[in-house]
């Protein structure tokens, strides 16, 4: 959802500067606009720019966490692709109202079996712009959902540049959502 509305701020807050990427603590009674609620963080505009909160701090926003429903799990089975493809399409870049998926910035996407049974999963993504600050952000955002996943032990993302990414990558959903074409 993208949205815009000013609210301010119940407590101290942690937040990570877009595009930079740094963490900021953001203080309690700073007044903050909304700019855009998915995949279960917020991006907020506030004196000195934009900023990205995570969804255990909605509470510091006035707000519930956003509900990310889980992947249907086939028949109670471990982890499998469409598992992992779905869950990344609850990540999003914070400053782009589209999931990383749509975008175009996952390159591959594997799963490996552990000795002990469990899965490991890897992803290979990259980022619209090289310069942004925001790739460790999204990587852990996305590593966190799919070791979230029944079976997965262990999940890695890996930021690659290469291909370099360019607009003709995003799906014909994420160029719906943008208005593009």
């Amino acid at each position: 959802m993208t949205s815009l509305s000013t609210v301010t701020l119940t407590r101290d807050c942690n937040a990570v500067q877009i595009p930079a990427g740094h963490t900021v603590t953001l203080p309690a009674g700073s007044e903050v606009d909304v700019t855009q609620t998915l995949g279960g963080t917020y991006t907020v505009h506030a004196s000195g720019g934009l900023f990205r909160i995570s969804g255990q701090d909605a509470d510091a926003l006035g707000l519930q966490p956003e509900a990310i429903p889980a992947p249907p799990a086939a028949n109670g089975d471990l982890v499998s692709e469409p598992m992992v493809w779905e869950t990344l399409r609850s990540c999003y870049d914070p400053e782009i109202p589209v999931n990383i998926v749509d975008l175009g910035l996952v390159y591959d996407m594997g799963i490996d079996d552990l000795p002990g049974g469990n899965k490991k999963v890897f992803v290979k993504m990259t980022l619209t712009a090289p310069g942004c600050g925001m790739g460790a952000t999204i990587a852990g955002d996305a590593q966190q959902k799919i070791l979230m996943l029944p079976g997965v032990e262990d999940a890695s993302v890996e930021i690659v540049w290469d291909p370099p990414w360019h607009q003709s990558m995003i799906t014909p959903e994420g160029r719906r959502l943008l208005g593009i074409e």
